[in-house]
């Protein structure tokens, strides 16, 4: 079957599902603002209710522990609270700042502001009604990933960088402030840097951002007496192992499953995490940086070539590139990740999301790939880890046709990066931001 015979298919169920007049509605500002407002009031409702019986959830019951102790790690059993960069915190001493018990409900609306900003962003505050399809994209990948969209710091992040690839090229300037201050929140929005970086002309401007902002955590480091821990972030997965989920682990998850080598799934509580340790695991631990960094440059490097080659044959669409580059980038930080926790499914939706509001047609295959994604890890977390982490066969079968389809996006949007060299004006043009940055930008 052909992609368009998929799509058609797809469309002829939503169809049969959803009358014509509420396809319509919703598709309309008010539509798209409801949607959003009754999805996030589930969440704050929730989170309300556990807030009034003191309660957290997930990973937030862990930022709890840190704000109270005031981020001091030698008063925290388990993971410390410097597996974050510095700017991480901000967010959980606002949560608070009220004590206890309204911790929970003040993240969940920290997350609701940053999402309701980015669709605001996306939709130019609904006034550009072609981009409601990609926000309800949006808001149903975000509905989907549930709890792991609204209580862990990924959360924070993952509007922010969307924000970002609005403004993209357009102003690499902004678009690099805004991106350092996410990669000072958590690490994977460096990819989104780099993406940035390789595709503008203004490659100094991106620095410049970055380095500002740099300065501005340093300064902030020193005011708080917090200089030391800085960079301990860097140091503290160093030692971890293949946590279970991770798309390399899959061949350990297997010889647990079936009892192979004494291959065994274990918690190691000092950072919270599921590992599985076996016959070369170990080294392939040790492996994976290096691997990740690997993956990360040669990525840059297609972009970098994409950019210069697909001039020559007729053209390169610096916005395009920029959010192929991107996803590329993102999906390879989880691949070749040893971390594997199922939150990071969030950094990959921003750039289908701002794709989807340019050109609907050439992001539609990785927007439905990433549904696949999101229902496979609902799956996965919360519903079935238990069952997962205790060698269910069948959970492993779902893990693994989930780590399957993140190869598949992977190999996917390089196919991509690679079209847009040899033939850009097979994928359609993403607007016109990209003639902003030529017109402004005199450095090479």
């Amino acid at each position: 079957m052909s992609t368009d015979s998929f799509f058609a298919a797809i469309s002829r169920a939503r169809d049969a599902v959803l009358p014509a007049r509420l396809q319509a509605w919703l598709k309309t500002p008010r539509g798209m603002w409801t949607v959003l407002g009754t999805m996030q009031g589930v969440f704050l409702l929730a989170a309300a209710i556990l807030s009034l019986f003191g309660q957290a959830f997930s990973d937030t019951e862990i930022y709890r522990v840190w704000a109270s102790v005031g981020f001091d790690s030698d008063r925290v059993i388990g993971p410390s609270p410097w597996v974050y960069p510095i700017l991480a915190l901000i967010p959980m001493g606002i949560a608070y700042s009220f004590g206890e018990a309204p911790f929970l409900f003040i993240w969940v609306l920290m997350i609701a502001i940053l999402n309701t900003l980015a669709v605001g962003r996306l939709t130019r505050w609904g006034r550009n009604t072609k981009a409601i399809p990609a926000a309800l994209w949006w808001i149903g990948f975000t509905t989907l990933l549930a709890w792991l969209g609204f209580t862990r710091v990924d959360g924070i992040t993952a509007p922010i960088v969307l924000v970002a690839l609005t403004i993209g090229t357009a102003s690499p300037f902004l678009a690099s402030a805004i991106l350092s201050v996410a990669t000072w929140t958590k690490v994977w929005p460096a990819a989104v840097v780099l993406a940035l970086f390789t595709v503008v002309r203004q490659r100094v401007r991106v620095v410049l951002a970055g380095m500002l902002v740099t300065a501005a955590v340093v300064g902030l480091a020193l005011a708080v007496g917090e200089l030391p821990e800085l960079l301990n972030f860097l140091l503290e997965q160093g030692d971890r192992g293949m946590q279970l989920e991770a798309t390399f682990t899959t061949p350990w998850l297997w010889m647990s499953v079936l009892g192979i080598g004494g291959a065994q799934m274990y918690m190691n509580h000092d950072i919270n995490s599921m590992q599985v340790d076996g016959p070369g695991s170990e080294i392939m631990s040790v492996l994976m940086q290096p691997l990740l960094i690997a993956a990360a440059l040669l990525v840059a490097g297609l972009i970098f070539w994409a950019l210069h080659t697909g001039k020559g044959n007729g053209g390169a669409d610096r916005t395009a590139l920029l959010l192929f580059g991107t996803l590329a980038l993102t999906t390879a930080f989880v691949v070749f990740n040893k971390v594997g926790s199922p939150q990071f499914m969030v950094w990959l939706a921003p750039a289908v999301a701002v794709g989807l509001s340019l050109q609907w047609k050439a992001w539609r295959v990785p927007a439905a790939m990433l549904i696949g994604v999101g229902v496979l890890t609902f799956f996965i977390y919360p519903l079935f880890y238990g069952p997962l982490s205790e060698n269910n066969p069948f959970m492993a079968l779902v893990l693994t046709a989930r780590n399957g389809l993140l190869v598949v996006l992977f190999a996917w949007s390089v196919r991509q990066l690679f079209l847009m060299g040899r033939n850009p004006s097979a994928i359609p043009r993403h607007g016109h931001s990209m003639h902003d940055d030529e017109q402004t930008s005199s450095a090479a």
